[in-house]
């Protein structure tokens, strides 16, 4: 284990030497904001005063497919403050033909044209605001974070203005985002900022800084300074409210509950404690609005792990989801609310502080408080957490955990394991200024009744990032007693088929991956990218227990459709029986087994209003064989429908007496915008290995800014015994925005 750490070592002093030749983007790229006196009607023209006087920015760089001239279109962006709201006015010049993929709210940023507003308040280059919108005014807006490594989920929600009009040789936006939206210190007078340009017709996204086009814009190591001409007003007081109401009918054939109506209601809050510390708080919260998960056979010895979609869970997510690498992670939030497989546990109510504390600190406080449901016992669960930035984009961050079942002391639950868990970790993430150079290194500890020894979880890497070349490695070792109560451990349990019996089993392993990109100079061909994988792991006491080495290649095309494949071999020493077929055949023994596998995969061009996907894999699978494919056809009526079908079958055939299985999934979607403001999905999803077919409907109307009401039904069948109901419900809910 002394080699991931050498390695680890020496990409850490490489990039303090590398960090201090990185250029300050900011004394390159300065843009002007001035205070005006002049009403600004947000309507999407350009026909106030101030308009003509505000200092232009123009002459973005080419951002995507790559980086080294000037965008093929011309985009001018234009800003101006108030008291109450900071403005821009963007003048994109382009055809009268627009890519647009949907007309519904923050449904991301890269897949239709639009314009996009990366805001770093505080200016330390770690955190900020994302706003975007359309030329059909379709807004989206998210928060950034340094522990998100580069992910967007668009949970964010907060009011702010847009207005946007179409002409023959361009299209115009006028923005208006209020200061109480924002977090900021008060007499700051330089912002990070960047902008971004979204051109699908030639497969180009270009950014008013010259970024490298291995990082994303938001990226705030590149962001230019948007230098004010006095301090900009304090943002004042900022609280919503958001109350909601639902009712809902509902019957469950599967326990024989008969029909039954319930009327529920609650409340979500936001108070800015502070300009940069913002205060949540949820009283009886309800996420029946919420999309179900997206189901996916599973081939895998080890459960899946879901993304969070609940938004109260998402905002700020990284101060206490960063921790660990994925997929090991002491603070999942679908642990709260959600049982193992997916149920609501009814959550009485809770409390999050998070956000700024100083220009250098970050803070989240959460409490939850859940009750008792079908044999679930209350808990409560509480996260603290600090991140203290340090030299330029590093970060310093701990935090605490602590799940308590609640009325009991140990003595009266089943297994005392049960009565409580807490865990604590110390994480140190390195990055250089520019970003190229990364690396992190953690410890992580569990405290549980009786449990003294193997119970803590290592971690250590690095990266290096370049346009032209890539390298990650990773070394983590889990004790067998590293629980994880408010987290996901996906290796650490491993289910034994023929005792029915889960063994807690801890592992170390070895990641690393390296990937080169050639950027050839074609009329076709945006970019070769060759990769290569190896992942190995370990039992504790120094025996192999699985080892996957994979060598790949990836086209990507102008025309913004790529073709990959893959080859992959795998040795496995099998340490549990182990099930992939019915229970009539007998399941896999423990033992030695090793063989290869190939990948085949193609995308069609996003940007046409029917797009193909899918892929084939074939070869060998533990003692047996496996044949899959996939496929997903989707038509895009322009702008206002999306339909689409995908299908995933998985065939595995092993030697008698073993079995052979074919694992069906099939999920059509459609997506119906009728305005900006009303919205219909119907989600469908039959899965044979889960024994489920679900129908999940919703109808959304945005009657006000941020204010919503929702129809959604939803209906579960089990697909053997064919289409028997397991359960249903129809669900409105209605929630209103006010701000205090």
């Amino acid at each position: 284990m002394r080699i991931p750490a050498f390695i680890f070592l020496l990409s850490f002093f490489s990039s303090l030497l590398h960090a201090q030749a990185t250029l300050d983007f900011q004394q390159q790229n300065r843009i002007q904001i001035r205070r005006t006196n002049e009403k600004i009607r947000v309507d999407g023209k350009a026909d106030e005063a101030v308009w003509k006087i505000a200092d232009p920015v123009s002459d973005f760089w080419e951002k995507w497919p790559n980086d080294k001239d000037r965008a093929k279109r011309r985009t001018e962006v234009r800003m101006a403050y108030d008291d109450q709201n900071i403005y821009f006015m963007v003048i994109a010049y382009d055809t009268n033909k627009y890519v647009i993929q949907t007309l519904k709210r923050d449904n991301g940023i890269f897949d239709s044209d639009g314009f996009s507003i990366a805001l770093d308040p505080v200016n330390q280059r770690t955190n900020g605001f994302l706003f975007s919108v359309n030329p059909y005014n379709v807004q989206t807006e998210d928060l950034v974070s340094a522990g998100s490594s580069g992910d967007l989920n668009f949970s964010w929600d907060n009011k702010w203005l847009s207005a946007t009009e179409r002409h023959e040789t361009c299209w115009t936006a006028e923005i208006a985002i209020p200061f109480k939206t924002l977090r900021y210190e008060a007499g700051k007078t330089t912002w990070g900022i960047n902008f971004l340009r979204s051109d699908l017709k030639n497969n180009q996204y270009s950014s008013w800084t010259h970024m490298p086009v291995n990082f994303p814009f938001y990226d705030f190591g590149y962001s230019g300074a948007l230098v004010w001409d006095q301090p900009p007003p304090p943002p004042g007081t900022n609280i919503s409210f958001i109350p909601y109401v639902t009712a809902n009918a509902s019957t469950n054939a599967e326990n024989n509950t008969p029909l039954k109506g319930t009327v529920n209601a609650g409340f979500d809050g936001k108070v800015s404690v502070t300009p940069s510390l913002n205060l949540d708080i949820t009283v009886n919260p309800d996420f029946s609005q919420v999309e179900v998960d997206r189901q996916v056979t599973n081939l895998t010895r080890f459960n899946i792990f879901f993304p969070e979609r609940r938004t109260f869970f998402l905002e700020n997510d990284d101060l206490f989801s960063a921790y660990g690498i994925p997929p090991i992670r002491p603070f999942y939030s679908r642990r709260i609310g959600l049982d193992d497989e997916g149920r609501t546990i009814p959550i009485l109510g809770g409390l999050r502080l998070s956000g700024n504390l100083t220009k250098k600190t970050r803070i989240g406080i959460m409490n939850m408080q859940t009750l008792a449901k079908d044999g679930f016992q209350a808990q409560n669960y509480t996260a603290a957490t600090l991140n203290q930035r340090v030299q330029e984009r590093s970060l310093v961050k701990g935090y605490f955990l602590n799940r308590q079942a609640i009325g009991t002391d140990g003595n009266d639950v089943k297994d005392p394991l049960d009565a409580f868990g807490r865990n604590a970790g110390l994480e140190y993430n390195y990055s250089d200024k520019a970003g190229k150079w990364q690396g992190w290194a953690g410890y992580h500890h569990t405290f549980k009744p009786g449990i003294h020894a193997d119970n803590r979880y290592l971690n250590l890497g690095g990266m290096f990032a370049s346009k032209s070349f890539e390298a990650v490695i990773d070394y983590s070792d889990i004790g067998d007693l590293f629980y994880a109560d408010m987290g996901f451990v996906n290796r650490i349990e491993n289910y034994d088929a023929k005792l029915d019996t889960v063994f807690r089993q801890g592992f170390r392993h070895v990641f690393n991956s390296y990937e080169f990109r050639i950027f050839p100079k074609s009329i076709w061909i945006n970019q070769h990218r060759l990769g290569l994988e190896n992942y190995t792991v370990w039992n504790r006491d120094g025996s192999l227990n699985e080892t996957n080495h994979a060598l790949g290649y990836e086209m990507l095309m102008r025309n913004t459709s790529s073709l990959s494949a893959n080859l992959s071999y795998t040795f496995n020493n099998l340490p549990y029986y182990t099930q992939f077929t019915d229970e009539a055949s007998e399941p896999l023994p423990p033992g030695h087994y090793a063989y290869w596998q190939g990948n085949l995969e193609y995308s069609s061009d996003s940007r046409k209003r029917f797009i193909v996907e899918g892929g084939l894999t074939y070869g060998g699978f533990y003692n047996g064989r496996i044949f899959q494919s996939s496929l997903s056809l989707t038509w895009r009526v322009q702008p206002w429908g999306n339909f689409s079908m995908n299908f995933q079958n998985a065939n595995l055939e092993f030697p008698d007496p073993y079995g052979k299985t074919d694992l069906i999934l099939v999920a059509p979607r459609i997506e119906i915008n009728f305005s900006n403001s009303i919205f219909w999905t119907t989600f469908i999803q039959f899965n044979n290995q889960n024994n489920n077919f679900n129908i999940n409907s919703r109808l959304q109307w945005r009657y006000k800014p941020m204010s919503d009401i929702f129809l959604v039904y939803t209906d579960n069948y089990f697909t053997d015994p064919f289409l028997k109901n397991k359960n249903r419900a129809l669900v409105f809910k209605m929630n209103y925005w006010l701000n205090l």
